[in-house]
């Protein structure tokens, strides 16, 4: 480790498997795409600056709040954690 890239200050907490393509790979599904993002799937793309795809973890207390989310449709516990808040 280097003083220029130093250990990031979080630990990643879910990771999804990503292809690797080659240079020829990509540059021949921009071309079919006609260099449009929008068309090329998902799994062709592996840093995609288009969305910011893969930068975007979730740290362990957003992972949380997701289990704990009450999903009711009407009364929910989460508005009105969510009202209290704001209120506060």
């Amino acid at each position: 480790m280097t003083a220029a890239h130093p250990a990031e200050p979080w630990r990643i907490k879910m990771v999804e498997p990503i292809r690797t393509t080659t240079r020829a790979e990509r540059e021949s599904a921009l071309r079919a795409a006609a260099y449009n993002p929008c068309p090329l799937r998902a799994e062709d793309v592996y840093i995609d600056p288009f969305t910011d795809s893969g930068t975007n973890a979730l740290s362990d207390r957003q992972w949380s709040a997701m289990f704990r989310g009450d999903e009711s449709y009407c009364g929910a516990s989460s508005f009105y954690r969510l009202r209290d808040t704001v209120r506060a």
